[in-house]
């Protein structure tokens, strides 16, 4: 499993992560499936306090007891829960996100988090605020390096004006092309990572997987149809999962990409993209003549 620098921190993590979202609620099947990764060079984690209600960090805390030096750990902070209310708040303020860490660190079973992240965030946001928690809880020991998790553009140039952040983790993948026009120049600019997310587009994009909604502005004949063109890029050696996987990996400002496994299948699929060639340009090129180069409509970055 190649690994990457992500941004400026001394973390180096797989190219190939494991997004926890969905191991599901079973004790058992999900601390396997961290196992399974762990065991395949698989280092980055990433989860949230939010996933079933603090649960998935739970199972990721207990999966790696005895194997916490082989693990970039990763959650995120900011949806807030009230107790006896269905749904959350965002609350990004500074005081509920250093007493948010706390619970955090209890249910990971570990002293720190390699990499606290932002789940989301907004203009109207106490920014300063915000930034000031994560950089004393640097201080503090509590975490080693923070970043965002934001599909906002303009929120995310904030962070890279005003914070230390290494990293921004970003929907990317062949029908999710919206940050390769301002977010990934922008990054690659700052020296700061992607993390990417969703590299299967909700499985349109995964080997074996029956079409059953549409993604983003695709239709489920449009995404039929993109699929249909991407199979002559594809191989006995090369899925289009792995197809897929590799297209997000291919912008050089993408240190790790997060599929998430719900089964051991799902997961080995996944991680069998470590063991394909990378694309050439020709290949990419290819692949962006065939997709949308869809952009965002709102949240924008706003032009001085």
């Amino acid at each position: 499993m190649k690994i990457n620098k992500l941004g400026s921190s001394e973390l180096w993590v797989s190219e190939i992560g494991l997004g926890c979202m969905s191991l599901g609620t079973e004790e058992s099947k999900a601390i396997s499936l961290v196992h399974e990764a762990l065991d395949r060079g698989v280092n980055l984690l990433d989860t949230a306090d939010l996933y079933d209600d603090g649960l998935n960090e739970e199972f990721v805390g207990k999966a790696i007891q005895g194997r916490r030096d082989r693990v970039v750990l990763a959650t995120k902070v900011g949806n807030r829960r009230t107790p006896g209310q269905e749904g959350w708040s965002w609350d990004a303020s500074k005081s509920y996100i250093k007493s948010a860490v706390k619970g955090s660190l209890s249910r990971l079973r570990t002293e720190y988090i390699d990499l606290y992240q932002l789940h989301g965030g907004t203009l109207d946001d106490p920014i300063d605020e915000t930034i000031e928690a994560f950089e004393e809880l640097k201080r503090e020991g509590h975490i080693r390096y923070y970043g965002i998790s934001s599909i906002r553009p303009n929120v995310i140039r904030e962070y890279v004006a005003r914070s230390s952040i290494v990293s921004v983790m970003n929907p990317y993948s062949i029908v999710d092309r919206r940050a390769e026009e301002e977010v990934l120049p922008l990054l690659q600019e700052h020296g700061i990572s992607i993390i990417a997310r969703g590299p299967l587009a909700s499985g349109a994009l995964a080997a074996n997987r029956q079409l059953t909604k549409p993604h983003l502005n695709y239709g489920i004949e449009e995404l039929s149809d993109l699929r249909e063109r991407l199979q002559a890029l594809t191989s006995e050696q090369r899925s289009l999962s792995q197809l897929a996987i590799r297209y997000s990996l291919s912008q050089p400002s993408v240190a790790a990409v997060i599929p998430g496994a719900s089964s051991r299948e799902q997961l080995m699929q996944n991680l069998a993209a470590a063991c394909v060639p990378e694309l050439t340009v020709e290949e990419v090129e290819t692949i962006r003549r065939a997709s949308k180069a869809n952009r965002y409509e709102v949240h924008r970055i706003r032009q001085n």
